[in-house]
């Protein structure tokens, strides 16, 4: 139609159903764009939804999605999830209120919710869900009877739980931290298959810029130059987890080495306060012109030996350059749910991001993305960056597929993160996978998604 943009057909596989047996349609398809598009669902991966701007049902098995521009990753539908429009569009009726209604939320078990190669069966909350075999799965029949995942508070339980055999594994996305996975396989490392995989895991903390002492730039600098990422990741990780000096890893084919770097540097971290306004006090408190502290606050996950840690170690380094920091953590569903996603943090967030080779970095980076009570908190900008060079560069990066314009893209985008550090880059994680013997399949697969996707090849021995 003369249109900048491009259609994409798609074919569902006829033999696709609901574990109920209701047929996966095109009106699964549309449903889910409509729900995922509306503002106020609060979908996480909004631009996707937003980006489609129609989507043409063919029959019930063939559709044609039409997208507004076309980008270098057009075919990358991944977070598309498709929804049963017969289960959830009563649920729909009022958009806000979707998220709290939506039967994934009521009534978890339904069969219907699920086509994959298990179902969930069982949900206590806190505790585990129950996995089983889906009897309408079209695919080779998955080995285990039954998959136990269960919700462990910290990382000493965790351990407890493997050893004491109430769980058999434990998967590197999101279990033991490295250096306690080492610690581990000092002791018991006999007993257990120990695989260690480094990927794309981010550790970084994210700054609130709506902070008057972190909207400024030097202060943010200071914050970098003061702390040894070198000296934590040999004390606490024996090298395996490198210092991180941006957002993308050197792993990925679109690294830049040439961005700004911040060495381990007091000395320049005081004279950048200085300059900044904010001067040497009582106590060895830095002050600004009206008397304020340069006081700051830092939140990550209670419960988290190796983040809590590293709390204790930045906290120190930042209290040389005369910055007093002050730690407040809470769980993982308060600080993910409520802290992180709704910008309720004063100044500083630490946790980790998962991603995928040559991610671009629009939900985090991008100005549209940042999540407010008007858009359904729906966006991951969640520092507040705003960088009219840095929206260009990135929506440019998404059309822009000619290789070496691509790579100078690629280029500026971690050069401007480099300078303006709205999050501080602390190191790339490498995943530590705690397997029983006896278990085969699990393939670690270093960036988001995780070894469970695959998780019908398990087998045992």
């Amino acid at each position: 139609d003369g249109k900048d943009g491009i259609a994409l057909t798609y074919t569902i596989r006829p033999d696709a159903v609901w574990g109920d047996g209701t047929p996966v349609t095109t009106k699964d398809v549309v449903f889910t764009w409509e729900v995922g598009r509306h503002p106020k669902t609060g979908v996480a991966s909004s631009e996707l939804y937003e980006r489609i701007t129609s989507i043409d049902a063919d029959d019930d098995k063939t559709f044609t999605m039409h997208v507004n521009k076309r980008t270098c990753d057009y075919q990358g539908i991944n977070d598309f999830d498709v929804l049963p429009a017969h289960i959830e569009a009563p649920n729909f009726a009022d958009p806000a209120e979707y998220k709290n209604r939506s039967a994934y939320e009521t009534d978890t078990t339904n069969p219907a919710l699920w086509f994959g190669a298990y179902r969930v069966t069982e949900v206590s909350s806190g505790s585990h869900v129950v996995l089983e075999p889906n009897p309408t799965w079209w695919g080779e029949r998955p080995y285990f009877r039954r998959i136990v995942v269960k919700a462990v508070g910290n990382t000493a339980a965790l351990t407890a739980n493997l050893l004491s055999g109430d769980v058999d594994m434990i998967a590197g996305e999101l279990g033991l931290t490295l250096d306690q996975a080492l610690a581990f396989e000092k002791r018991h490392g006999d007993k257990y298959e120990m695989l260690y995989k480094s990927g794309l895991i981010y550790e970084h903390i994210d700054l609130n810029l709506d902070n008057p002492a972190l909207a400024d730039r030097r202060v943010r600098r200071a914050l970098v130059h003061a702390i040894d990422r070198d000296a934590i990741s040999q004390q606490l990780f024996e090298g395996k987890q490198p210092p991180a000096h941006g957002q993308t890893n050197p792993l990925d084919r679109v690294y830049f080495d040439g961005i700004p770097k911040y060495a381990h540097d007091p000395k320049q971290a005081a004279a950048l306060l200085d300059e900044a306004g904010w001067k040497a006090g009582a106590g060895g408190i830095r002050r600004n012109d009206k008397g304020e502290p340069l006081r700051l606050e830092i939140m990550t996950t209670a419960g988290n030996k190796t983040r809590e840690l590293v709390q204790q170690v930045l906290q120190s380094q930042w209290r040389q350059v005369g910055i007093d920091v002050r730690i407040r953590n809470e769980p993982a569903r308060v600080f993910f749910g409520e802290t992180v996603a709704k910008r309720k943090f004063t100044a500083m967030a630490m946790f980790a991001w998962i991603s995928s080779p040559e991610n671009i970095p629009r939900s985090t980076l991008h100005s549209d993305e940042i999540p407010t009570e008007d858009n359904g908190w729906s966006g991951q900008n969640n520092t507040g960056f705003r960088n009219a060079e840095m929206d260009k560069v990135i929506d440019d990066m998404e059309v822009v597929c000619e290789k070496d314009a691509n790579q100078a893209l690629w280029n500026r985008m971690q050069t401007l993160y480099a300078e303006e550090l709205p999050a501080i880059p602390l190191y790339f994680r490498a995943s530590a996978f705690i397997l029983p013997k006896w278990l085969k399949g699990v393939t670690p697969t270093g960036h988001q998604y995780s070894t469970t996707l695959w998780v019908e090849n398990w087998t045992a021995e």
